[in-house]
């Protein structure tokens, strides 16, 4: 039996430009299903609490991701420090998060990255979705510093 459609899955960045903002978030749900988080799940709306995407990864670990589209993808609007502080405050009260997780088709403002090693976040910007989302590898394996597997889960 050959790979279902769901290891197949592949975006390249001009299909995930175009997207509308929820149709992203989805997309970031079905790339966390392809990589064998079974119980991926979108959840962004209004009162999303900052999370849009809940997944838990083969390793037992918790993902609470914060998914950020930008129309005009790195031309746009960076993601600011606000919207990291947002999902920071809620995931790991709420969520239990192991992995705090900021995905973004655009860029992050220089602020973000210092903030984001502070809080034990993790950011995803346009470089990391694109490999992530074309080449099959999970994004566990594309991210820096990424907690250990859980044990006694």
């Amino acid at each position: 039996m050959g790979p279902g459609p769901a290891q197949a899955l592949r975006y390249g960045l001009p299909e995930l430009d175009a997207l509308h903002h929820r149709d992203f978030e989805y997309v970031v749900r079905d790339l966390m299903l392809r990589d064998g988080c079974t119980d991926a799940r979108q959840i962004g709306g209004a009162g999303d609490n900052g999370a849009d995407v809940l997944a838990t990864d083969p390793l037992g670990r918790s993902w609470v991701i914060q998914v950020k589209h930008r129309r005009d993808g790195d031309r746009g609007s960076p993601v600011g420090t606000p919207d990291l502080q947002r999902v920071n405050g809620t995931a790991r009260q709420l969520y239990g998060a192991d992995i705090v997780l900021v995905v973004t088709n655009g860029r992050f403002s220089t602020r973000c990255a210092p903030l984001a090693a502070q809080l034990h976040m993790h950011l995803a910007d346009r470089r990391t979705l694109a490999t992530w989302a074309s080449d099959g590898r999970p994004l566990w394996e594309l991210l820096p510093k990424i907690p250990p597997p859980r044990k006694n889960r």
